[in-house]
């Protein structure tokens, strides 16, 4: 990151044709408004979102539908501050984080080994299930022993490395574009799994009114909370960079952007919720909580409209899991570097707190390679409750120190909030509280 001192180009490689961008020189090119929050949405919206928003459908029909939105309006409110907190500042999140006090240290230090020792294994899994779906067997390793009769471990592990390669030369450039096709991919399945489902019109907007079922009240705060990524959402800053987006005059276009990218993983997530509604509630069929749900769900679109639809809706499935481990395998392991290029004394502008550097790379192997052991002996629960433990405040985290940072001295004053920032941003911190709370029960309590 540049400080906020430092001279900024007056040209960058995504500038318009007339050498303008940003907030003062106008906008560039529609097409270089895909960028940074594209690979944040996808990165975010996983299997595990899909889910969630498929089983409120089905236990619920369309009651939820206006809470699946307000998710996607809170996280373009997290995203949209900490966007707006490197921009106008040229720090990244994690030196604003310092600002607030050297306690966040201590938290996010820890929060991100054990995160990315669960999460590794978590997406190599979620990547690995269709796949294990779509080709059961491997005939190719048919005399390899154990090899041959586990395919979703071979599966896993291939997408583990693969997505380590893919990121490991720390190209931003590249990560947008196959994010892209990732993203054409899921929208052609999940948006047509819905459309094919022939939703009723009347019952989906009589969805946007808000209400609560009978019981759903921590269910309906869950939605609303958890779809589209955790930490990740804190990687964007730092995608910006990447992308050239490194002063205010590219505010405008960070809040198209952002916006934009979140109005289709808005789409996504209201077309699992259709398709749940309309495939599972009104038939009651009951599927797994887990990614394991849209197996389930493939299947109930092979008994409806055929096995090839089913086929189709599983490569989807894929690019929905692979699309968050490359977005995590890459911002993650940035936000790793950013963090330990600070431990070991190096100024911000370091190459080994960036994309690339060395730091950058201990973290792809992090996520890669420790995590092997949990997919091949299981998942120890002393594990996974620290886990869930250090998990249940990140959000909350995100929030309280986005809404210090923003009205703080350390902001222009034309880039702090406003009141109805603070109230929006308010509101989501007490809801993240709520729901870490609630995660830490249940994390404590098994």
């Amino acid at each position: 990151m540049h400080s906020e001192d430092a001279e900024q180009p007056t040209t960058s490689p995504d500038a318009a044709p007339d050498g303008t961008t940003g907030e003062e020189g106008g906008a560039p090119p529609r097409w270089k408004l895909v960028g940074p929050g594209l690979v944040v949405a996808a990165t975010g919206i996983g299997a595990g979102d899909l889910v969630a928003t498929l089983v409120a459908g089905s236990r619920y029909g369309y009651a939820l539908l206006w809470a699946a939105i307000a998710g996607v309006i809170i996280k373009i409110v997290l995203v949209e501050g900490a966007g707006r907190w490197s921009l106008a500042t040229g720090h990244s999140i994690f030196e604003g984080w310092r600002r607030v006090g050297r306690w966040t240290s201590w938290y996010f230090g820890p929060y991100i080994m054990v995160w990315g020792f669960v999460y590794g294994a978590t997406a190599m899994s979620a990547s690995a299930l269709p796949l294990a779906a779509l080709v059961p067997q491997l005939p190719v390793l048919g005399d390899i022993g154990w090899i041959a009769d586990m395919p979703f471990i071979v599966y896993a592990i291939l997408s583990g490395l693969i997505g380590a390669v893919l990121v490991w030369l720390g190209r931003y450039h590249a990560l947008e574009k196959i994010v892209a096709v990732l993203v054409g991919i899921m929208f052609l399945t999940v948006v047509g799994a819905a459309v094919v489902t022939l939703p009723n019109l009347g019952e989906v907007l009589g969805g946007l009114v808000p209400r609560i079922p009978e019981g759903g009240l921590v269910y309906t705060l869950s939605i609303a909370g958890g779809v589209g990524g955790t930490i990740t959402l804190a990687a964007y800053g730092y995608w910006l960079t990447e992308k050239g987006w490194s002063s205010p005059r590219w505010m405008r276009v960070m809040r198209i952007d952002n916006a934009m990218a979140y109005v289709v993983s808005g789409i996504f997530v209201v077309a699992m919720l259709v398709v749940g509604a309309e495939l599972l509630y009104s038939a009651s069929i009951a599927i797994d909580e887990g990614d394991r749900g849209l197996l389930d769900l493939s299947d109930v679109l092979a008994g409806r409209y055929g096995t090839f639809f089913s086929w189709v809706f599983l490569v989807g499935f894929w690019a929905s899991s692979f699309s968050s481990v490359i977005g995590v395998w890459n911002g993650v392991s940035v936000m790793f570097a950013d963090f330990w290029g600070h431990v070991r004394g190096r100024p911000e502008d370091h190459p080994d707190r960036r994309i690339g550097g060395k730091y950058y790379r201990f973290y792809v192997l992090w996520l890669t390679f420790p995590p092997m052991l949990l997919l091949l002996l299981g998942r120890p629960v002393q594990v996974i409750i620290a886990y869930g433990v250090l998990g249940a405040f990140f959000m909350p985290f995100l929030a309280i120190t986005l809404l210090v940072l923003l009205n703080s001295r350390h902001v222009p004053q034309r880039w702090r909030n406003g009141p109805v920032l603070n109230v929006a941003l308010g509101a989501v911190t007490l809801l993240f509280v709520v729901l870490g709370v609630n995660q830490l029960i249940g994390a404590v309590t098994g």
